[in-house]
């Protein structure tokens, strides 16, 4: 159903993956993520992945292996955050901090959360099965 708490934590993920990768500076350019497209799609797919997830509420096991597949798709993120952070030329580059960086924990945070209420929820029903 909607109105669970996962669907919160999923909304949340969705704004935080979709609406703040946009606008919160991620120090390795001006603007954003713009500049880097495998960042843009990443996040943009993560923000999708999230939306889908909260409409597949019939489908418990499907939404929790796609919150897996979503958590593992913000760690390469964040791998990829690292991966420039350390590979940038210059210290002018360096010195800038982005607070953009932490977007993909945040986002596995949120995500990690909704699987483990998804997971609940799963268990909850097995229960009750079980006394029918």
């Amino acid at each position: 159903m909607l109105q669970r708490i996962q669907s919160l934590y999923l909304f949340l993920a969705v704004l935080v993956s979709g609406g703040l990768s946009q606008v919160l500076p991620t120090g390795f350019d001006k603007i954003g993520v713009f500049d880097q497209p495998f960042l843009y799609e990443g996040f943009i797919a993560s923000a999708i992945i999230s939306l889908i997830i909260i409409f597949l509420f019939r489908n418990r096991k499907l939404q929790f292996v796609l919150g897996r597949l979503n958590i593992l798709l913000n760690i390469i993120l964040l791998g990829v955050f690292v991966y420039l952070a350390l590979n940038i030329s210059g210290e002018a580059s360096v010195s800038e901090k982005g607070i953009g960086r932490i977007i993909p924990l945040i986002s596995i945070v949120l995500l990690v959360l909704a699987n483990k209420a998804i997971k609940k929820d799963e268990e909850l029903v097995k229960s009750v099965d079980r006394l029918r």
